[in-house]
């Protein structure tokens, strides 16, 4: 994990938040095993406290299980459920205000999805 804090969120959020792009990118599938609180709080320089805390949370989202004694695993169907979170959160949240701005920028869809095809030249 190659870690940049910023002051927008607490750290502990922010871990989360990698944690769960690691897991949407395919980098943790289920089964693998999550670093160790401690290993994640001394890398990072954190309290373990904080790492904890992230980890809880990914426990109660049913993303992460916990595995007495072994430690924290990615759960099974852990990405699918996340992939379908992040979906209804861009289309509820962001998709919108996208629209609006192309819809002000009077923008073509197909002229938008083929410069997307191409890499993002028009």
């Amino acid at each position: 994990m190659d870690i940049g804090w910023n002051d927008n969120a607490p750290i502990y959020r922010q871990l989360k938040e990698r944690v769960i792009g690691m897991m949407l990118d395919g980098l943790l599938k289920p089964g693998d095993a999550l670093p160790s609180v401690r290993q994640v709080a001394a890398d990072y320089q954190l309290n373990p406290i904080t790492v904890s805390r992230a980890y809880q949370e990914l426990v109660d989202e049913t993303l992460v299980e916990k595995r007495r004694g072994i430690g924290m695993y990615v759960s099974e169907g852990a990405r699918d459920k996340l992939l379908a979170s992040e979906r209804e959160r861009f289309i509820r949240d962001e998709w919108p205000a996208m629209l609006e701005r192309i819809r002000r920028l009077d923008l073509d869809i197909g002229q938008l999805l083929q410069a997307g095809a191409a890499g993002g030249a028009a």
